[in-house]
């Protein structure tokens, strides 16, 4: 489904500055699945996320959606496939345009038209049901400008919005790491009924390992721009965080030492 092989991104390069954000990265995700990415500040994390969605060009090996090879594909044209939700809840939605707008051009986006953010009345009765399975209230405040909203509410409609057309590929770039605890509780299991009903592929980075561990069925580390361990079924079941960071100095010869990290 997904399929990267010898991915390589370096910044700066030839200055002083230069720095390998990807290093012969390979990695392979099939339908359906639900990874978790973990890693430490500068691990190269959200650099693979910029890299799938064609943020920037890779300087050397290829990306691969559903056997099509999109690495050279502008990222406008692979947004009709790909889904992401960033950390900032600022970041993915209008703040001027209200709910209902938001997600009507959300809902437009993979039609061969032009986007409108003018729901039809069929549109807006979707959205609304849509809405209401978040808990929120935001299906009686469609025509409330997103900017007026809480992160929490925020982030709930970008999901919305990345998922309504139910994408090939959802990336969620830390999409709770800036809300408080009951939120982002509350933003996770949305996202998780929202992922097993649509069956969707998704990529997941998060700070909070024990979060990595129970969430979807395969867990990734990452290091210096590679994947370094790669676990799911049984492997992972028996893993804990201990035994994760355990396996982690063996690998890598060093700590997975992110604060953030160790303090979820």
């Amino acid at each position: 489904m997904l399929e990267i092989k010898n991915a390589t991104k370096v910044f700066g390069k030839g200055s002083a500055v230069e720095h390998t954000a990807l290093r012969q990265l390979n990695l392979c995700l099939n339908d359906g699945e639900f990874a978790t990415i973990i890693g430490s500040n500068g691990a190269g994390k959200s650099t693979l996320f910029n890299a799938i969605c064609g943020a920037f060009l890779l300087d050397e090996g290829s990306v691969s959606l559903d056997g099509r090879d999109i690495t050279f594909v502008p990222e406008h044209r692979r947004a009709k496939r790909i889904g992401r939700v960033f950390q900032d809840p600022m970041l993915g939605t209008a703040p001027n345009m209200t709910i209902a707008e938001n997600l009507s051009l959300a809902h437009s986006r993979t039609t061969t038209g032009p986007l409108h953010f003018a729901p039809s009345r069929k549109e807006k009765a979707l959205f609304r049901d849509r809405l209401a399975q978040f808990g929120m209230g935001l299906e009686n405040r469609m025509n409330t400008r997103v900017g007026l909203l809480s992160g929490g509410q925020r982030q709930a409609v970008t999901l919305l919005m990345c998922t309504i057309v139910p994408p090939r590929l959802l990336l969620l770039d830390e999409h709770t790491a800036a809300l408080d605890p009951a939120m982002a509780e509350k933003v996770l299991a949305l996202t998780q009924k929202i992922v097993k009903e649509e069956k969707l592929s998704c990529l997941m980075i998060t700070h909070n390992m024990q979060s990595a561990l129970e969430l979807g069925n395969r867990t990734l580390v990452m290091d210096s721009g590679r994947v370094v361990m790669d676990v799911s079924g049984k492997e992972r079941e028996k893993l804990t965080v201990p035994l994760l960071l355990e396996q982690f100095k063996t690998l890598s010869g060093r700590a997975l030492d992110n604060d953030r990290m160790l303090m979820s």
